[in-house]
């Protein structure tokens, strides 16, 4: 017989969920354990496995479960002090730039950081300068990025790397600063229904919670 030959469609979907669970469970391995961001440990899983990930939507929902599942696996005896000890140090940054309204986001306000992970945090500034000028007069040296806002306008991140007794070694802390107004949309629940980030408050709220 001639023509096209074509999966049906049950197997084809199971196809593409084992492709999404593989690509998923790859990536999530590289963000763990060798500290990729998100995006880039998309991309170079979807290289390694080939063809069988070229169509395959791996949303941030997914990854993320993916990332807790090996965290689950194969971090659960380290993971947790580790996260504590980032937690302890994004709240004395956040005491320290609290004029600036600092909030919290990313894997160490999630609950899925590990040593590898930066702390995440956002501020929003009457002016903009403002936070580099504190930093200055603090002796804070620092390196200035540009990264990509909520809305994908570029905006600067102010990049340092610091101690962090509880860990042993140094930290790295990104201070993304946004305008004042910005706050108010930053407060959204992210898709998921969960906060994507919060102040000083909420984080030690949540390490209330979760026992950190």
């Amino acid at each position: 017989m001639g023509g096209d030959f074509r999966f049906a469609p049950g197997v084809h979907n199971r196809a593409m969920q084992s492709a999404t669970h593989e690509l998923a469970a790859d990536a999530a391995r590289l963000v763990v354990e060798e500290g990729l961001d998100w995006g880039a440990a998309r991309r170079q899983a979807a290289r390694a496995l080939g063809a069988s990930a070229r169509h395959v939507q791996l949303d941030h929902a997914q990854l993320e479960q993916a990332v807790r599942e090996h965290i689950a696996l194969f971090c659960a005896g380290t993971q947790p002090r580790k996260l504590a000890a980032l937690r302890h140090l994004a709240l004395a940054w956040m005491e320290r730039l609290a004029s600036f309204r600092p909030h919290l986001t990313g894997a160490v306000w999630n609950g899925t950081a590990t040593r590898h992970s930066a702390i995440r945090l956002q501020l929003f500034c009457d002016d903009p300068k403002s936070a580099e000028i504190a930093l200055i007069d603090q002796g804070v040296r620092f390196e200035v990025q540009t990264v990509t806002g909520f809305r994908g306008e570029p905006v600067d991140a102010l990049c340092l790397s610091c101690p962090c007794p509880e860990l042993g070694e140094a930290a790295d802390v990104a201070l993304t600063v946004y305008d004042h107004d910005d706050l108010r949309g930053a407060l959204k629940p992210a898709a998921t229904g969960r906060p994507a980030r919060g102040d000083h408050a909420a984080l030690l709220a949540r390490m209330a919670e979760k026992g950190a």
